[in-house]
């Protein structure tokens, strides 16, 4: 009996911590079912831009933060063409005509890739660079992309996906 009393805090205790640790799904399983809900939201929602360059069409998906957002909603307005420039070997550069909204972070590019910098002018990547940006958007296939882009400055004509 005396063995017995000694060993019921023990058991209690031992109770107690796994009814704690068993009281349900782990952390993970609960975060991956949110996630995967999320990205099915996300890919439903994501907006979606033309750009025409030397006759080619390319489409972008925006980024959901407020700079894409008043992309979208400058755009809806209608097209907008831009001059931009070759840079670097890397890029083309063009002066959008007003600011957006920037939030930039330290961020690398790739092909592609569609960012706005010092938040009036909009960056489009054949190549990478490392910098400062507010991420716009990114080119769903990039098929015939360098080419038409070429090595020179080139005109490129943003519109909302039809």
């Amino acid at each position: 009996m005396r063995s017995l009393l000694l060993r019921l805090p023990v058991l209690v205790l031992a109770a107690a911590v796994l009814a704690g640790c068993g009281g349900g799904l782990p952390s993970s399983a609960v975060s991956t079912g949110a996630a995967a809900s999320s990205t099915t939201q996300q890919e439903e929602t994501t907006m979606h831009i033309q750009l025409q360059v030397n006759g080619a069409s390319f489409t972008a998906a925006l980024e959901q933060n407020a700079a894409a957002q008043a992309l979208a909603q400058l755009l809806a307005q209608g097209p907008v063409t831009i001059q931009m420039d070759n840079y670097g070997g890397f890029e083309k550069v063009g002066a959008l005509g007003q600011s957006l909204p920037a939030s930039d972070v330290q961020t690398t590019t790739g092909p592609g890739d569609i960012v706005l910098y010092q938040g009036d002018q909009i960056v489009i990547f054949y190549g990478s660079n490392s910098w400062s940006y507010t991420r716009l958007g990114h080119v769903t296939d990039l098929t015939g992309w360098a080419d038409a882009l070429g090595s020179g400055d080139v005109s490129v004509t943003f519109s909302l996906a039809e």
